[in-house]
């Protein structure tokens, strides 16, 4: 499959947000188009992120990757997260990905980042490969944590 990496355009919302909501759905959410469509629509106005896509020949968005821009603070420099990376299921295998993941790591160089961290589902060994075989390297260190806000939190 011929691919082109580009950044997105104000024309890709509709697709990307698509895209976006099939990202979702891998994730175990309820499918939800319009929640999808708005919350990349945002993103996009505000310039709140960094998003590739992946085009195929005939003009098909198949994949998308979006970053956001943040700082270490014991490197003292800035960063990308890159928080999402999603391929549709019939474009897999065709390299997107990769090409995606690629053109992630040449934005942040010329953006003048010094490093990207992504995470990713413990289950999604597929992923975990072609990030090695792109030398992201695993953090065996440091343990990751979460906690939502403006819910109650359970006790313990």
């Amino acid at each position: 499959m011929t691919l082109s990496i580009r950044p997105m355009q104000t024309a890709d919302l509709p697709a990307v947000g698509g895209l976006f909501d099939q990202y979702r759905q891998f994730y175990e959410h309820a499918p939800d188009l319009p929640l999808a469509q708005r919350f990349m629509a945002e993103r996009f106005e505000r310039g709140e992120s960094v998003v590739l896509v992946a085009q195929a020949s005939g003009g098909e968005l198949v994949g998308f990757c979006q970053m956001y821009p943040s700082f270490c603070s014991v490197e003292a420099a800035p960063i990308y997260t890159l928080y999402d990376l999603f391929v549709s299921p019939p474009a897999r295998e065709g390299g997107a990905g990769r090409q995606l993941l690629l053109a992630a790591g040449a934005r942040a160089a010329t953006d003048g980042m010094v490093r990207m961290d992504l995470t990713t589902a413990r289950t999604n060994v597929k992923a975990q490969s072609l990030y090695a075989s792109l030398g992201w390297v695993r953090d065996d260190v440091f343990l990751a944590y979460h906690r939502r806000v403006g819910a109650p939190s359970a006790p313990g």
